[in-house]
């Protein structure tokens, strides 16, 4: 018996399930794979069916060598994909950095689909200052994953400043975290780079999009990643059904440093959305009076 996939664009994408209930679909980061999600599934999988899966260009999912089957847009169509392949019809999005990302342009674009969103770690190289310095730094990258290829690249990632507030709490989860990096596919982390992360637009360029999503939202974030920190407090400011959990002396991987706060906190917002009570009593900036607008969740309408 083959590993289980599903089939997007023609791209195969290796995906686990665990548990039953409600959905939850959880995206990784650019650094990791769904393996990263293991505290995650193992703690929900008691009360939610739980997938998580590999990007396009993570082994044991296909590595496109053409890098035009790369792309945010593609992403958001995997995850699409996935919930089609598996009969979903909504579901809530967990994703860290790159998944986050691309778990809000879901929300955008398919808002019928998501019942809620968590971003962890998310909006680095959004910053308008940064905007130059990202697109030099991931072009970069790309090119010496593509030369050196990841046993080479791989200790100098886990050693970035994002990632030793992982080393120093847990070094066993941080040498997992090193070593899985090794196991990467040069060639699909370079597309990746060059071809989703460098080129995907600013959150603050979605600012107006943003403001008018009324999917749940919580943004996790650590109080030391420099990527992530202000560009989650723009989001806080502009997406009308979100609120902001910043972890203490947490860097980038928020939910391999901290598993069980993080668990704590997506659970409990789990459960306000299903009770139907996170930010019910809350103004809704930019959005219609109640009477003009419904948003449906698990069968029924939030008012």
């Amino acid at each position: 018996m083959g590993m289980p996939h599903i089939t997007s664009g023609g791209v195969r994408l290796y995906f686990e399930e665990h548990g039953r209930g409600y959905p939850v679909i959880f995206l990784h980061e650019f650094e990791s794979d769904y393996r990263s999600w293991e505290a995650q599934v193992q703690y929900f999988g008691r009360a939610y069916r739980c997938i998580a899966f590999n990007a396009r260009g993570y082994p044991p999912s296909d590595v496109p060598d053409d890098p035009g089957l790369y792309g945010w847009q593609r992403s958001v169509a995997d995850v699409m994909a996935v919930m089609q392949s598996l009969s979903i019809a909504r579901a809530h999005l967990v994703g860290s950095s790159m998944g986050g990302y691309v778990a809000l342009q879901c929300g955008l674009q398919y808002p019928e689909k998501v019942s809620s969103i968590v971003a962890a770690a998310t909006g680095a190289g959004s910053l308008p200052s940064q905007r130059d310095r990202w697109a030099a730094k991931t072009g970069a990258l790309a090119r010496a994953m593509t030369a050196r290829g990841m046993k080479g690249m791989a200790r100098k990632m886990a050693n970035h400043r994002t990632s030793l507030q992982l080393k120093y709490k847990d070094r066993k989860a941080w040498c997992r975290f090193s070593s899985r990096l090794e196991q990467h596919s040069a060639a699909g982390m370079s597309h990746t780079m060059a071809r989703h992360q460098a080129v995907r637009p600013s959150l603050y360029d979605l600012r107006d999009d943003l403001s008018r999503m009324e999917v749940p939202v919580l943004l996790a974030v650590g109080d030391e990643d420099e990527l992530c920190l202000e560009t989650n407090l723009m989001l806080k400011s502009v997406l009308p059904a979100a609120g902001l959990w910043v972890c203490a002396n947490t860097g980038h991987g928020i939910n391999l440093e901290e598993p069980a706060a993080f668990n704590t906190h997506v659970e409990s917002f789990f459960g306000a959305v299903e009770r139907v009570s996170w930010r019910r009593d809350y103004p809704v900036k930019n959005l219609a009076p109640a009477e003009n607008r419904s948003v449906h969740f698990l069968g029924g309408v939030v008012l």
